[in-house]
């Protein structure tokens, strides 16, 4: 079994199904981008197994505590490790994570949004160590996400080719 594919399993974690994007929604780009030996992944939320968004919904710091934020942007890394699954093949191909930019979706006067991210971070270096998972970051508050989402990330990783 690959190694990040084993530490998942090992952690009791499991990539969601593809996002199921709610009626009459279409989406014209992709999820990853592979040229060269990058791979540029569009903003992603977090999922439930099924595909389907995650909740809670709404803004962070009123609807959504500090906490269940920091659980959607772990379970965003599982939602953009699902999407480098299924376009890669093999998640032991990404080479290092490069830059990783987090949105949250922030009630006035919310300013935490690092703490929030941090929940993708530490997952991602958990699943692949300080060497290939140390990425350059940001963290920013937004007034709105898409369809409500608490938090959005977007990256671009380094890969085998």
């Amino acid at each position: 079994m690959p190694i990040v594919e084993a530490k998942l399993q090992k952690l009791g974690l499991a990539l969601p199904a593809p996002l199921q994007l709610p009626p009459a929604v279409v989406l014209p780009f992709p999820w990853v981008r592979v040229r060269g030996n990058r791979g540029y992944i569009s903003g992603h939320a977090a999922q439930n197994g099924d595909g389907s968004l995650a909740g809670p919904l709404g803004k962070v710091g009123l609807a959504v505590s500090l906490e269940q934020a920091q659980h959607s942007a772990r379970l965003t890394a599982l939602s953009i490790l699902g999407s480098l699954k299924r376009e890669l093949g093999d998640l032991d191909r990404v080479t290092a994570w490069l830059r990783v930019f987090g949105m949250v979706n922030s009630a006035p006067g919310f300013d935490q949004q690092p703490l929030v991210i941090n929940g993708f971070s530490h997952l991602i270096l958990e699943l692949y160590g300080p060497q290939r998972g140390s990425h350059a970051r940001s963290a920013v508050g937004m007034a709105e996400l898409p369809f409500g989402i608490p938090v959005e990330i977007e990256a671009e990783v380094e890969i085998d080719t």
